[in-house]
């Protein structure tokens, strides 16, 4: 009876959540508990929003979840997401606040079926054919005789044991370095791109050969990747890719410098064998050693002939015949220069002649006169124009004198 009135006991003080506080604790506690994982499914609703994020929802026959995947992120995509395909996307769980949903937020995506596969495959091919990077004109030459070669490929397959065999047996003295990385797997072309990286930042070797094995597509698929053909593409090395598939081309054929359908035959495209290449010394050397004895033979002859030459045998006579002949050529030489010189003193005489026909003194020497007016000094030519008593002078061969006009006639008039 006494507990009965007793004071009752206190209810626990409630909390009272707000619509936020709720919200994100649900978003710790779910972000948590589930770690980074890989979901498969097929997309439906697929927007793009102009800020370059992409939404959709992924799906299977009994759930969906909604998806976004940040532009940041989604930049890197090999291919195109469609509706109604089937992909794989790596991602974390987590809770939109504002409306108090959860979603995934993909990191890593990528095409799910074969089918998805080859048309992945086909969308970044044609992508990467716009760039211009399977252009003729980027590709680099291989070198015939390489001494370092560094491969890329997994350290326990079988290509690097046929490479290694294949080297051993044609030209055991080139050198292999191996940069080891998977080739298979959601980190394998990211290991593959770095690797090729790594090589022209070490830079002492002279190809590259980057491949694997044979498989499926999905087993070869890290050679399709971007990242493996852009790095294919800026190395400064040649690169050989020899991805284990002897009918299709991968992405990484396109790029490289030179396509083997399986590591081993990369081997026997770039190692020459050295039983051929000393074959192919011996040839040379022999041809060699015979052009140079034909030309000594030559030489040997033509020293033969003009050592029994006349000029070599009688030198006395044929620089006695030359000495006749520049004694010939002398004396023509001076009978030319005395008959030119004889034609250039006639015509120097010839035109002294005419200078001294020309010559005034000349003409009144022979009798003649010249008469100037008294006034002006005018020469008179015509008689016409005198004046009776106007004065003139009169220049003889020597001397002159003055006169006065008396009397004017013409031609015509008779003068006694």
């Amino acid at each position: 009876m006494s507990e009965l009135l007793s004071e009752p006991q206190q209810a626990p003080e409630k909390k009272i959540y707000t619509i936020s506080e709720i919200t994100r604790k649900i978003k710790r506690l779910l972000e948590n508990a589930i770690p980074s994982i890989w979901l498969e499914g097929e997309i439906s609703n697929f927007k793009r929003h102009s800020s370059g994020h992409i939404y959709f929802v992924l799906k299977d026959e009994n759930s969906q979840i909604s998806c976004v995947m940040w532009r940041g992120r989604n930049n890197g995509l090999y291919f195109t997401p469609q509706d109604g395909m089937k992909i794989q996307a790596r991602g974390n769980v987590t809770v939109y606040e504002k409306r108090g949903n959860y979603q995934f937020e993909v990191l890593q995506m990528q095409p799910a079926g074969l089918g998805e596969l080859q048309m992945a495959l086909e969308q970044l091919k044609q992508s990467l054919k716009a760039e211009g990077l399977f252009d003729e004109q980027h590709k680099k030459k291989i070198p015939q005789y390489p001494e370092k070669i560094g491969i890329v490929t997994s350290p326990t397959g079988a290509a690097i044991r046929d490479l290694v065999s294949v080297v051993q047996r044609r030209f055991p003295s080139v050198q292999l370095i191996l940069n080891p990385v998977r080739v298979q797997g959601a980190e394998a072309a990211g290991e593959i791109a770095r690797a090729i990286d790594e090589f022209n930042a070490y830079g002492d070797v002279d190809v590259l050969i980057v491949g694997r094995g044979g498989g499926s597509l999905e087993d070869l698929w890290a050679f399709n990747e971007e990242v493996v053909a852009r790095a294919i593409f800026r190395s400064k090395i040649p690169v050989i890719s020899a991805v284990g598939h002897e009918i299709d081309f991968g992405i990484s054929d396109f790029v490289a410098d030179l396509r083997a359908p399986t590591p081993s035959a990369a081997a026997e495209l770039v190692v020459r064998n050295r039983e051929e290449l000393l074959h192919t010394i011996q040839y040379l050397a022999q041809k060699m050693f015979g052009r140079i004895t034909a030309n000594v033979n030559a030489y040997r002859e033509k020293i033969n002939y003009l050592a029994n030459s006349y000029a070599l045998r009688r030198p006395s006579d044929v620089i006695k015949q030359y000495e006749q002949r520049m004694d010939e050529l002398n004396k023509a030489l001076e009978m030319n220069f005395t008959h030119r010189i004889e034609i250039n003193k006639r015509q120097v005489e010839s035109l002294r002649k005419q200078l001294e026909s020309l010559n005034p003194q000349s003409i009144l020497k022979r009798g003649y006169s010249i008469c100037y007016r008294e006034q002006n000094n005018e020469i008179i030519r015509d008689a016409a124009t005198l004046e009776i008593e106007e004065g003139l002078h009169i220049r003889f061969y020597r001397g002159r004198a003055d006169s006065v006009v008396k009397k004017i006639y013409s031609d015509k008039d008779h003068v006694s």
